[in-house]
């Protein structure tokens, strides 16, 4: 797991949409895609789920979430 995937994992849930939060993040949705799933294999869990406009926190995602808010202050 690396730090830089934690901080991709909370623009991605922040914005809700893997299009805007590549954006944000100055990276391709596919690099950021490959990041989120890298923290998820690391996890052994899923962050989001696909939604019609976007992504959304899976229950574990929402913890990880808030653990990682804790984490940057």
């Amino acid at each position: 797991m690396q730090l830089k995937d934690l901080h991709s994992f909370r623009v991605a849930a922040e914005r809700a949409n893997l299009h805007h939060a590549a954006d944000a993040l100055g990276v391709t949705q596919p690099a950021l895609s490959k990041s989120i799933q890298r923290l998820e294999t690391a996890l052994g869990v899923r962050l989001f789920e696909r939604t019609a406009r976007g992504v959304a926190l899976t229950a574990i995602g929402q913890a990880l979430y808030a653990r990682n808010l804790g984490l940057e202050q």
